[in-house]
């Protein structure tokens, strides 16, 4: 099963008093988003399904990718708003009707979407990879019964480097 994990666009800033949850994408993270989800579509084509934080940054993200039909469909996951823990998800996974041939699209934040990728791929989160926004990890879940410290990086970009290296 292939999974790639995506950070939010850029946001809105913090303001002291401000619910987080409703952070939106800024007009720069939404111009910036569009491009980064054209240059995806040729790196993966389509995918299974978007699953997503239900912070309005991580929706509006989702929505993009699904505007530029790298899913059929958009899930929330709750299992992917900040601090979340990969372990339910992966439960809930693996009580899924997907299969190891299935592709997958996790909308998320940082240091989580980091941290979970680090779990799969070695075993423990260490918070080494960063995740810039809109940024893309690509794994390898080999084993969806077995994948912490069983699954393989196959894709870390950064927007900046996307948007410059694949051609149009």
């Amino acid at each position: 099963m292939k999974i790639y994990f995506v950070r939010h666009g850029i946001a809105q800033e913090r303001i002291a008093g401000a619910d987080n949850p409703q952070r939106a994408l800024t007009p720069k993270g939404i111009a910036k988003t569009h491009q980064v989800a054209q240059k995806f579509k040729q790196i993966e084509n389509s995918c299974n399904l978007i699953i997503t934080s239900p912070y309005i940054r991580a929706k509006q993200t989702a929505q993009i990718l699904y505007d530029h039909q790298l899913a059929p469909k958009i899930e929330e996951s709750n299992h992917l708003m900040p601090d979340g823990n990969i372990q339910p998800w992966l439960h809930s996974l693996q009580n899924s009707s997907y299969t190891e041939d299935d592709k997958l699209i996790l909308v998320g934040h940082q240091p989580d979407l980091g941290n979970w990728a680090e779990t799969l791929i070695w075993g423990k989160s260490e918070e080494k990879i960063i995740l810039k926004k809109a940024g893309i990890i690509g794994i390898d879940i080999i084993d969806i019964y077995n994948p912490i410290g069983n699954s393989e990086i196959f894709l870390l970009i950064s927007p900046k480097w996307l948007l410059t290296a694949i051609d149009s």
